[in-house]
């Protein structure tokens, strides 16, 4: 079991300096490799769906930075080069859209579909997205098959009794052991300092000097942990939605704070359901419609509606609300459907479609990052009392999320692969001011992440836009926070002191 074993000292940041070193010159060397080899970009594949003008690479970096002649993989990568003049052109932008699992190969695609809060950035810079290591077309990992992944109905996130707990526990237990047999060479390799040192592998294969990165959500983390290691390499660094980098929060802490922002942000969605009762029907204060929902909850328990959606699918379809405001009217619709009859509407939404082959296998995948990584950044409670005791004392106030969340960490608590210390995210000789985005009701990644890191990164802008809470802000309109991002990424400049704006509208039924 992770952890039961002495590990040998570390030096302050964490690591353990002979291994530290070996991978500080590994990355140099696989920097050098990729600067000469650069990229050979062609049409994308037809089965990734990214049409031309955008185009498709690979980047070769090593699984074990300490071996740099050891075995090798190969990251997918893609870009859609700047729509300026060569004058205006600045580089190439590099994004991470979170997870971690996430793939950024959509990227691009923000310029083919001429996204107006994007069409100045665009024409300075290459868009560029990548699979990051284990994730879609980067040596992809997987946990178990993926058509039994996205099997329903599941169990009840919320345990009834010490029976519901140890099945679960069970499953949690079973799960590590699948990523164990089905990718345990890639395990004790799948950490966001590896994937931050494949950013500067890119980079140098882009040929690039420094790097222009954007990153939201699990994105934030990855680039704090790039500008620890790589202070003098940041040109421009843009964070959305930051995830808490303290070691004390990775990542025990910061999933049992999540359960406590969805409460506040579920509440929210309540209240805006409630306020358009005559649109939807389902309750005109947040108290009946949170009784509406304990009923549908209680009903599909006793019968999952349509044969396959119980309270865990019900859970994952509604935590989109939360999640984020475009989520807000579609789930509410939804939802006053079903009650007047439309039980398919439900199930189309909340149900897995078995026959989406590689929808399923991408959430697999994604899934199967998400652990790896997580489970591998940072040493994880392996004592079940400590889960218990956390998870029931917040359940008790925050039900929303709070099992459901316990379950997807659990498998961290039996993890077949070592688990790190993580790293101590500061700022660095040569690291320029970095831009920080974030709302204050964020139910992924609560509010305290931006002022943490904002901490940690000195001479870094905080933008805050308060009372809202949609994850991923600078992909809304909201002049305020929009006008500041373009500004940045321009030219560098950023407010002479930290700025909050108001929210961006409130959705409309």
């Amino acid at each position: 079991m992770a952890g039961a074993l002495a590990a040998p000292a570390a030096g302050a940041d964490g690591r353990h300096h002979g291994r530290g070193d070996a991978e500080a010159r590994g990355v140099a060397v696989a920097a050098h490799r990729a600067a000469n080899a650069g990229i050979d970009w062609q049409d994308c594949p037809e089965d990734w769906g990214l049409a031309a003008p955008i185009q498709c690479g690979w980047v070769t970096v090593p699984l074990d930075y300490a071996r740099p002649n050891g075995k090798k993989i190969e990251l997918a990568v893609d870009r859609h080069v700047s729509t300026g003049t060569k004058g205006e052109r600045q580089g190439a932008l590099l994004y991470n859209p979170g997870g971690p699992g996430g793939s950024g190969l959509r990227f691009p695609a923000r310029i083919t579909g001429k996204n107006p809060l994007w069409t100045k950035t665009a024409k300075a810079y290459d868009f560029v997205g990548f699979d990051p290591r284990g994730v879609g077309h980067s040596a992809p990992i997987s946990c178990v098959d993926p058509q039994e992944f996205v099997k329903a109905p599941k169990a009840d996130p919320v345990p009834d009794n010490e029976a519901d707990k140890r099945a679960q526990r069970k499953l949690a237990r079973e799960y590590a052991e699948g990523c164990g047999e089905r990718s345990g060479a890639m395990l004790p390799h799948m950490t966001t300092p590896n994937t931050a040192r494949d950013l500067d592998v890119i980079r140098a294969a882009l040929g690039e000097k420094k790097l222009n990165f954007l990153g939201v959500s699990y994105g934030t983390y990855l680039g704090a942990v790039y500008g620890t290691l790589f202070p003098d390499h940041v040109r421009r660094m843009v964070v959305d939605s930051v995830v808490d980098p303290s070691r004390q929060s990775i990542w025990y802490r910061a999933n049992l704070n999540q359960g406590i922002a969805f409460q506040t942000r579920w509440d929210d969605w309540k209240a805006w359901v409630a306020k358009h009762d005559s649109v939807y029907g389902i309750g005109d204060t947040p108290q009946k419609v949170e009784k509406a929902w304990l009923k549908l909850r209680a009903a599909a328990k006793k019968e999952p509606i349509g044969g396959v959606v119980g309270p865990a699918e019900l859970t994952t379809f509604f935590w989109g609300a939360p999640y984020y405001d475009s989520s807000w009217a579609p789930t509410a619709r939804t939802w006053s459907a079903y009650r007047a009859g439309d039980t398919q509407a439900l199930v189309d939404a909340a149900a897995p479609d078995m026959s989406d082959l590689a929808g399923n296998a991408a959430a697999e995948n994604g899934n199967a990052v998400y652990s790896a990584v997580e489970c591998a950044d940072a040493k994880w409670p392996t004592d079940w009392r400590t889960w218990d005791r956390d998870n029931t004392r917040l359940h008790e106030k925050y039900p929303f999320m709070t099992w459901a969340n316990a379950w997807m960490n659990l498998p961290c608590a039996t993890w077949p692969a070592k688990q790190q210390t993580p790293l101590d995210v500061r700022t660095g000789k040569g690291l320029p001011p970095v831009l920080i985005v974030q709302s204050t009701r964020d139910a992924a990644t609560p509010y305290q992440g931006a002022v943490e890191l904002h901490k940690r990164f000195k001479g870094s802008r905080l933008i805050t836009e308060k009372d809202a809470g949609s994850h991923g802000v600078t992909g809304l309109v909201n002049p305020c926070v929009n006008e500041r991002v373009d500004t940045y990424l321009l030219t560098g400049e950023t407010d002479r002191r930290d700025v909050t704006c108001a929210p961006h509208a409130t959705p409309k039924p």
